[in-house]
């Protein structure tokens, strides 16, 4: 699929860190309660870490006790899902629309409203306090 936000691979790793790059651009995943955004409580949205596309608000924001930051809900049109047969499993993958950044995965075990769990990686994510 082709993203309206694009880099060669050279732009990508200048652009990012090395564990930004890593998870963004080749699917991986940080190690759990690493992230500084999943003690994160502020008013704000957190963003992709690539573009800066906004993807989350912090009022869809939970503790899934999982080490990772957990959503509800995303910005509208702000995520894409993909099947991900990794790791001999289905699991649903999800990037940013914007420039197609792995973020991290999503499950149906999150809370009401939605019963969905956006399960992301905060490396692959900034955080704008609310002004």
């Amino acid at each position: 699929r082709a993203y309206p936000y694009a880099l060669s691979d050279a732009e990508w790793r200048a652009r990012l860190t090395k564990a930004q790059y890593e998870v963004l651009r080749q699917e991986g995943t940080e190690r759990p309660y690493t992230s500084p955004l999943n003690d994160e409580h502020r008013a704000g949205t957190f963003a992709c870490a690539g573009c800066a596309q906004k993807l989350f608000s912090s009022t869809t924001k939970f503790d899934s006790g999982t080490g990772w930051p957990s959503f509800w809900q995303p910005l509208e049109r702000a995520v894409d899902t993909l099947e991900d047969r990794s790791f001999g499993m289905t699991r649903t993958a999800v990037n940013c629309s914007n420039c197609g950044g792995h973020l991290g995965h999503v499950f149906d075990d999150g809370p009401r409203p939605t019963g969905l769990r956006y399960c992301m990686n905060g490396v692959a994510m900034s955080f704008t306090p609310q002004a």
